[in-house]
């Protein structure tokens, strides 16, 4: 099923309850048109943990998450694709609510994804900037946070239409909460062990991995990075696809 393709299918939808989440405020729009050049740092790590046994298989699902992507009979693709999402930004927004304590402006100066690669942010000059990690993760909850609440956007009124440019805007918005979960996975994911979390976090991102190769919204790009700058959650992407979690 191609999200993309399915634009001009006419939308006949019950009406969604305009339930939000509260996130912190900020200001700027986040970078989604290309991937940020990399930053390179000095050391490589040791074997990230949650490519290690038995973390790597901690899960809440077993078997291939394709089959909980599916759109079911009946339900229009762009109202399954936005609740989709709604859910995901929710779950993952709980997630980070936890361990905002432990990614600091000491801890993260940087929104690092891997041993060389920080995301940069185009701030309003649309020049690329270094950010320190919780005040890009607040940046990106915040625009999606205002989005879920732009009835324009979202609508929640039963009658009303998806906008035409809205498969390009979901787009964007994966992009950035994946980015938040490569950014966990790389420098918090000790913490969500420490907090035996680690099955609702594999399966919670497991199960957006899948939804978005299902939808068209995931970019490979995105998930593996650059040969220079690999994304760290790229080898996690691989290593389910071996086990069968994800479909290859």
């Amino acid at each position: 099923m191609s999200f993309f393709n399915s634009i001009g299918r006419a939308v006949n939808r019950a009406p969604r309850p305009p339930k939000r989440s509260t996130t912190p405020t900020s200001v700027t729009s986040p970078s989604t048109e290309h991937l940020p050049p990399p930053s390179p740092t000095s050391q490589a790590p040791a074997k990230p943990l949650y490519l290690c046994s038995p973390f790597v298989e901690a899960a809440l699902v077993r078997g291939n998450f394709k089959t909980i992507v599916m759109q079911p009979k009946h339900v229009d693709v762009m109202e399954w694709v936005a609740v989709n999402i709604f859910d995901f930004y929710q779950n993952l927004n709980l997630f980070y609510g936890v361990l905002a304590e432990c990614c600091t402006q000491q801890s993260c100066p940087t929104m690092s994804a891997g041993p060389q690669l920080n995301y940069t942010w185009i701030n309003q000059d649309h020049k690329n900037v270094q950010l320190p990690a919780p005040t890009y993760i607040d940046y990106v909850m915040t625009w999606v946070q205002n989005l879920l609440d732009d009835e324009n956007v979202f609508p929640t009124r039963s009658g009303r239409e998806f906008p035409s440019n809205f498969p390009v805007t979901i787009k964007h918005v994966y992009r950035q909460l994946l980015r938040v979960f490569a950014h966990l996975y790389h420098a918090h994911y000790h913490q969500i062990l420490h907090l035996r979390s680690e099955p609702h976090f594999n399966s919670l991102f497991a199960h957006y991995l899948a939804f978005g190769k299902e939808y068209d919204l995931l970019d490979l790009k995105d998930v593996k990075g650059q040969p220079n700058a690999p994304v760290g959650i790229g080898a996690l992407w691989d290593k389910w696809k071996d086990m069968g979690i994800l479909a290859a």
